[in-house]
């Protein structure tokens, strides 16, 4: 542990180190190790460091099978023993905000409603935890957020110790310790305290603000997304950008958004709506067009790049007006055809044995009820071609 020294003080970003070993991992990438690192590994739930190590930049820091591998963009030169290090404070202290808001946030739930968080992950943009309840309401995650943010204004110490497996009875955890020795605690003394190997601030004010954005049912638990810190004013900056572009959309203000978004809304509604009738009105029209150009008792059309829902109704439409007849229509849709069967009241014609007959010829599937049928298939031949083959086969007829 006294190599490490982002335990020691992880407000260290900068430090020299003696490079002890270079070599490459079994997919060639290069990584070094070094005498002492301030570069935190994944663990935890908490990512890896990034940064540079003599100019050259650190991509990734493992520990694996005990070693801290500092993965580079490129090697160091052989006769580089002695090297200078930085860390990429951003991110660092990124990660130091987020993983102490998450286990003011945790604490919140837990002391409030017994709540117990399950898992934590620390996303590029946002963090989730993964709380052992079904249900989560409005209130319950307004009041816990409210308690995150209380902690965070009373600027509490964040203190971290090492512990003996003999001593982890003396402290109330949250939640019993995962590992048997090199047993760290992370405390916020009368509030919370957990085992934790990752860095934190020396405060909670560092932390930052608490925001919860939103949550959702996960495997029969309630997974919380939030943000910390930083964070916030970076959702903050992008929801206020897009507020800004609605304004100017929509020529409302901000606090009046919301009605005009739902007259829009109205408005697109009734649009809709009159769209859908011309519609039906054209379909009829249509559909007369249909019965007086065919005098035959089966009516067959090819369309391209149609709906299958205009072409449903079409079909419907000519037979509910002339029950002696039949339609077949074939749609071309991109790699598709999707053919459509019906019948009047007066034929004696099944189309379900009508389509069980067509789908073969392209590979399709489909089915339906005597008067109606539908299926689609590989487009390997042309609409055209399909009705020629049908007609040969007499299955039109």
């Amino acid at each position: 542990m006294e190599h490490k020294l982002f335990y020691k003080d992880p407000y260290i970003s900068q430090f020299s180190a003696e490079v002890l070993e270079q070599r490459q991992d079994h997919e060639d990438q290069y990584f070094v190790i070094l005498s002492e690192t301030a570069f935190y590994p994944t663990g935890g739930g908490q990512p890896y460091d990034t940064g540079w190590i003599d100019g050259i930049r650190v991509v990734k820091v493992e520990e694996v099978d005990g070693e801290l591998r500092h993965y580079l963009e490129g090697p160091l030169p052989e006769d580089n023993k002695a090297v200078n290090c930085e860390l990429n404070w951003t991110r660092r202290f990124d990660h130091m905000q987020q993983h102490s808001g998450q286990h003011i946030l945790t604490a919140a739930f837990e002391q409030l409603f017994g709540y117990p968080t399950v898992s934590f992950h620390l996303g590029q943009e946002k963090l989730t935890i993964d709380l052992n309840i079904e249900e989560l309401t409005e209130e319950e995650a307004l009041l816990a957020e409210k308690k995150a943010n209380q902690i965070v204004r009373e600027s509490r110490m964040i203190e971290t110790k090492w512990i003996s497996p003999e001593e982890v009875a003396d402290y109330p955890l949250r939640k019993e310790v995962s590992v048997s020795e090199d047993i760290r605690l992370v405390i916020i003394p009368d509030y919370d305290y957990n085992g934790c190997g990752g860095t934190h601030p020396k405060n909670t004010a560092e932390t930052g603000p608490i925001k919860i954005l939103g949550w959702e049912k996960h495997r029969k638990q309630i997974r919380v997304e939030f943000v910390c810190g930083e964070r916030v004013l970076n959702q903050l900056e992008k929801k206020h950008e897009v507020l800004q572009q609605l304004t100017g959309l929509l020529s409302a203000p901000e606090g009046e958004l919301v009605d005009a978004v739902q007259k829009l809304l109205e408005g697109n509604n009734q649009l809709k709506k009159l769209q859908e009738e011309a519609m039906e009105s054209l379909l009829y029209y249509e559909a007369k067009e249909l019965l007086d150009g065919h005098s035959k008792g089966v009516i067959t059309k090819v369309y391209r790049d149609r709906s299958i829902q205009e072409l449903q109704k079409l079909a419907k439409l000519v037979t509910e007006n002339e029950g002696n007849k039949m339609v077949v229509f074939i749609a071309e849709n991109e790699d598709r055809l999707q053919v459509i069967c019906a019948s009047g009241e007066k034929t004696n014609r099944n189309m379900k044995s009508v389509i069980k007959d067509i789908l073969p010829i392209i590979n399709g599937k489909g089915g339906g009820s005597p008067n109606f049928a539908q299926g689609g298939g590989a487009a390997t031949i042309s609409g055209m071609q399909l009705f020629n083959q049908l007609e040969e086969n007499g299955i039109l007829r």
